[in-house]
């Protein structure tokens, strides 16, 4: 972001140059009540990234004002994604470390007469506030004096009170035509219990109240926030000037960026794992961060994917193949190549010598010689790709084994089929073959050209595999409801072969397997299992 400009670049440029602010200072601040999604990450990586521009810091801080609906888990996974994106936050903090003078500056509220305590219910406070051309109702207890106000509250915070008993709201106006300034609430009664604060507080600042006070109170210069925050602004700025806090923070709006056919919603993604339809917040279909990791999604994609799209003023929409665009790119410059095959077809070579295996030196990446070399074995039994056969040639483009034809073996041999043995149903289960030793890659043989290049694994090394390969996590059929539109088809688990010096391949490390995508070995806990590769990104194949 540092060579890129945006509209809030723009901003913090001229605050910086006007004497405004001498540090440009920004925050990230999630709620705990769920995983970061790829939504998130733009919220992430525009706070870091222009904070660091201009030798300023960012804050991770966590909106924790909601305990029922809070968890120490969620409190983790969110620092670890922030970490894994490579952003280290200058402090960590919660809303809650500020409970105690939000509470002070609601008793300075009261007393200057701009709160009072409602005996309404919910339901009657959400009646009486009209609509956008319906003006609001004022509350019977709008008018109550500050003695009574402050009484009130403060017996609310002993405890004194039942949850949704009373609230504290803000005495604004219930004309407005903006609803948020229709006396929302303040405060409201709560006895769950809470990850940092235990039990010591009874009542709980709402999270718009609270919000712009955490941003006061650390010093934040510019609070970024996506769009439909906009007509919260008013409010936010009203807060921070009637507790009459020292230090007022900016809110500058951006567009949320989408991405079509996924849904990003912590109430969505939490219901599937609840019940129990994906394994976890970090299930490779989750649109989650820790889910775009365990597939095999780098930080260094989904950076260069957030900030190729820019920052705008609009909410906008892209489609998956463009966030894949950018794995496949930073992929294809970072990941080893290697031999696996997937739904395996043996192959024996009978004029090849039982019992005998040779070994080949070949490069993992032809164009980066620092990832090394491994050695292949070649023997008289291997597995290649079941579609990587046919009987009958289709056309000229079939640029693989066929009976009568010539393939090469990367790296090795050319290999012709002569025969086909078949199961009780009719179906090829081996194919016969023979090589040709004056054939070996890097011979100079050229008399005559192979009718393609395929990949193989050798049956006596090979390591059995699992491959997972993952489509839309939802249906196209919008008119279905999001919790009908789940697809149950959306995981495919495959079971085949691995090269050899793929053996104790460790957890998070990413291959191009030749001619069929690029996957991440994943190690499984529960199974001990390390020969589990989740597809990352397919290959884009010239022929099907």
């Amino acid at each position: 972001m540092e060579n890129q400009s945006n509209f809030i670049k723009t901003i913090m440029e001229e605050d910086l140059k006007n004497g405004k602010h001498d540090t440009i200072i920004t925050r990230f601040p999630p709620e705990p009540n769920g995983y970061l999604h790829i939504g998130h990450a733009r919220a992430i990586i525009t706070n870091f990234e222009l904070a660091k521009a201009f030798g300023g810091y960012t804050n991770l801080r966590y909106d924790d004002t909601n305990p029922s609906k809070e968890d120490e888990e969620y409190v983790r996974s969110i620092e670890n994604d922030v970490r894994w994106l490579g952003y280290n936050p200058k402090a960590i903090y919660f809303a809650s470390d500020y409970f105690e003078e939000m509470f002070n500056r609601a008793i300075l509220l009261i007393k200057k007469g701009l709160a009072y305590v409602d005996d309404q219910t919910a339901e009657e406070i959400s009646k009486t506030r009209g609509d956008v051309v319906t003006p609001g109702i004022e509350s019977p207890y709008r008018n109550r004096s500050v003695e009574e106000n402050l009484e009130l509250f403060l017996n609310m915070q002993k405890g004194v009170y039942a949850e949704g008993e009373k609230v504290l709201r803000a005495k604004i106006d219930m004309a407005s035509t903006n609803m948020n300034m229709r006396d929302p609430v303040l405060y409201r009664i709560s006895f769950a219990y809470h990850h940092n604060t235990q039990d010591r507080w009874k009542v709980y600042p709402m999270y718009d109240y609270a919000h712009p006070l955490e941003d006061a109170i650390e010093g934040i210069t510019h609070s970024l926030c996506s769009l439909e925050f906009e007509d919260h602004r008013p409010l936010y700025d009203w807060v921070v000037r009637e507790t009459e806090m020292p230090l007022v923070p900016r809110q500058i709006e951006f567009g949320r960026l989408g991405i079509s056919n996924t849904v990003m919603s912590k109430r969505f993604l939490k219901y599937l794992v609840d019940e129990g339809l994906v394994d976890g917040w970090d299930d490779p279909r989750m649109p989650t961060l820790s889910g775009l990791r365990r597939k095999g999604y780098t930080k260094e994609a989904i950076r260069a994917f957030i900030l190729g799209t820019g920052l705008s003023k609009v909410n906008s929409e892209v489609d998956p193949d463009m966030l894949e665009s950018f794995v496949r790119d930073d992929l294809n410059n970072r990941a080893k190549r290697a031999f696996a095959v997937i739904e395996p077809l043996k192959v024996t070579i009978t004029n090849y010598p039982e019992g005998k295996i040779e070994y080949f030196e070949v490069p993992y990446h032809q164009d980066l010689p620092e990832l090394g070399s491994r050695k292949i074995a070649f023997s008289k039994h291997i597995y290649i790709e079941n579609e990587d056969f046919l009987e009958e040639k289709p056309d000229k483009k079939y640029k693989r084994l066929s009976l009568g034809n010539e393939v090469r073996l990367f790296h090795t041999y050319f290999i012709k089929a002569n025969e086909v043995v078949k199961d009780s149903t009719g179906k090829v289960i081996e194919v016969l073959a023979t090589y040709d030793v004056a054939t070996l890659s890097g011979s100079g043989f050229n008399e005559r050209k192979p009718d393609g290049t395929i990949h193989f694994v050798e049956a006596s090394t090979a390591i059995p595999a699992t491959f997972n390969f993952f489509g839309p996590m939802l249906k196209d059929d919008t008119s279905l409801e999001l919790k009908e539109r789940f697809n149950k088809d959306s995981m495919t688990i495959k079971k085949g072969y691995i090269e050899q010096t793929l053996l104790n391949t460790p957890n998070e490390e990413k291959y191009q397997f030749i001619r069929n995508g690029f996957f991440n070995c994943f190690y499984d806990k529960k199974t001990n299992n390390h020969y589990i590769f989740n597809e990352i990104v397919p290959l884009k194949r010239s022929y099907k």
